[in-house]
């Protein structure tokens, strides 16, 4: 297994090269001049925004600033903002608000998403199953911006049961509505692919050979069952785990939530490219090693699976 987790590390690194290369010259080339965007309608001195891009970099070619931006990065250095500010005081700010509202709807998928999906496959066929699948299948037919502003409006305008605006991003209780609308459409994929699996694990030949054995019911679904059917729903939550962190910029801004999210869309609107590069290159890292993260639970999960 380590050898394995070791191999898997290296790959990595060209695959990030990759990636952040792609995300640099996007960024770089297509919004075109940033530095301009700064004076917005103003006319500026040309003699200012060439001493600006000296300043920042920007009159160097594409690839030449990508070298010089990774070679800064190998020392945690993500550079500044075109108001000068370090773009990783900006993340630091942003990114533990995102990962608190990340953690609690991943909460919130795994413990309703897997809870409705084995209970309709314990049932399948049945009411409750048919019931889980409809409303599922609505659930993923709205849009989430729809979801959150339904939500806002039932539970925080008119009910008045949760605040309509995080005030307090440490409070777990602000940033319950939010992040359940956040999980709410994963939620319904979650249950869906869970019904799925238990329904067929259900006909498998080990679960026959356990129910011979006649242990009891419990030890049946709760070890045997669970665990084989979690596989898949591991992998599918993993992989959610970097839309939720960068799929934020809706629910952050219905919610007024400061985040990553938040941050991203500000610094698109501005061009500031250094920001969006930094908070995309870290998101490129987080997916990358929750991605290793699955492929090694997938062996804890299924004994069969063992990695050379």
């Amino acid at each position: 297994m380590g050898r394995y987790a070791a191999r898997r590390l290296l790959q990595m690194i060209p695959i990030f090269i990759g990636t952040t290369l792609l995300i640099f010259l996007m960024v770089h080339i297509l919004p075109g001049d940033p530095v301009r965007a700064i004076y917005g309608d103003k006319a500026p001195d040309p003699a200012q925004i060439a001493q600006i891009k000296r300043e920042y970099g920007f009159d160097k070619p594409v690839l030449e600033q990508y070298v010089h931006y990774m070679w800064n990065l190998l020392q945690g250095d993500f550079g500044k903002n075109l108001a000068g500010r370090p773009v990783t005081e900006l993340m630091a700010e942003a990114f533990p608000v995102t990962l608190r509202l990340t953690l609690l709807a991943i909460t919130i998928e795994i413990i309703i998403g897997v809870g409705l999906g084995a209970w309709a496959g314990l049932r399948a066929g049945k009411a409750a199953d048919t019931g889980v699948l409809v409303f599922t299948l609505t659930v993923i037919s709205i849009p989430v911006f729809v979801l959150g502003f339904i939500a806002r409006f039932i539970f925080a305008d008119e009910l008045g049961w949760l605040p309509p605006n995080v005030q307090d991003s440490t409070d777990f209780s602000q940033l319950f509505l939010p992040a359940f609308v956040l999980a709410m459409l994963s939620m319904a994929y979650v249950a869906r692919l869970t019904r799925t699996t238990f329904a067929e694990n259900l006909r498998a030949d080990y679960m026959r050979t356990a129910l011979a054995k006649g242990l009891p019911r419990r030890r049946i679904i709760g070890v045997h069952l669970l665990r084989n059917s979690l596989i898949p729903v591991v992998t599918f939550v993993g992989t959610d785990v970097g839309g939720f962190i960068g799929g934020a910029v809706i629910t952050e801004g219905i919610f007024n939530i400061q985040g990553v999210g938040n941050l991203l869309y500000r610094a698109i609107q501005t061009s500031e490219g250094s920001t969006v590069t930094g908070v995309v290159t870290v998101l490129v890292l987080v997916i990358l090693l929750i991605n290793l993260l699955i492929d090694l639970l997938y062996a804890v999960l299924d004994p069969r699976i063992r990695y050379a």
